[in-house]
């Protein structure tokens, strides 16, 4: 996809003017996560993909700048993906991929890697097995080692938003606010590592934790603009410690 090839969705050009010069809005969400993310890499990085299910983004429209900083396993010695999903096999960014059960161990020796990206996944986890995850993404992981993870605060309108939804409708739900989201990429939610005093308890020193709030273009609204409008609005009042949504960086110790 050239970079002219790629149009903002009308709602985004209109609201975020600055989205039609590269196809992404000064708030957007993935550009910084992925920008701070690529800074803790280089050529010899070896990364796992915790959660990498299908590989969704390397399947929709993106913008270059985007896609660029996604595909990371273009520029690293070796990107690995485990899923609860039989369909991370089909990932093409991976190079081993393995499924596993819930809360069962990773299959790898421990400090293998460098880092362990874990995108929207830590909303799935539930209560009895976060600890155990969390103690894997760390066993796992090389000292000095990083996990950057993106995920829903527990207590932001994202999150309150999808805790006042049963799970057994959130496909239904999302349909009708982001129409172009498919049924596959819709999973049940638990959010027990979604708060900064869990993610705390969790990765406990000798472990760093760095974790911060962002607000990103309010796209889980669909295409209107008056709901937009509104939640730009909500943003603008809410508190730090209740930004939609946490940006989490542990180093392991």
């Amino acid at each position: 996809m050239s970079p002219a090839s790629f149009e903002p969705q009308p709602t985004l050009a209109r609201l975020y003017p600055e989205s039609t010069v590269g196809g992404f809005s000064r708030y957007d969400g993935f550009v910084e996560f992925y920008t701070r993310l690529n800074a803790l890499l280089d050529e010899d990085s070896r990364v796992l993909d915790f959660g990498a299910g299908r590989g969704q983004w390397a399947h929709e429209p993106l913008p270059e700048a985007s896609r660029r900083l996604r595909s990371f396993h273009e520029r690293v010695a070796q990107v690995d993906g485990v899923d609860v999903d039989p369909v991370v096999t089909t990932n093409p960014t991976l190079a081993e991929a393995k499924v596993l059960a819930p809360g069962e161990p990773l299959p790898w020796p421990d400090a293998t890697y460098d880092l362990v990206l874990a995108d929207y996944v830590l909303e799935h986890i539930t209560e009895a097995d976060a600890p155990g995850v969390a103690a894997e993404m760390m066993r796992v992981l090389k000292p000095g080692g990083w996990l950057a993870a993106r995920t829903p605060n527990k207590w932001g309108l994202i999150g309150l938003g999808a805790r006042a939804v049963p799970n057994h409708l959130h496909t239904k739900v999302l349909s009708r606010l982001q129409p172009g989201r498919k049924a596959m990429d819709v999973f049940p939610v638990e959010y027990h590592m979604n708060t900064r005093r869990e993610l705390r308890r969790l990765f406990a020193p000798p472990h760093k934790v760095v974790v911060y709030g962002h607000a990103s273009e309010p796209t889980y609204f669909g295409s209107s603009v008056p709901a937009w409008r509104a939640a730009q609005l909500l943003d603008r009042l809410t508190p730090p410690a209740l930004a939609p949504t946490l940006m989490v960086f542990v180093q392991r110790g």
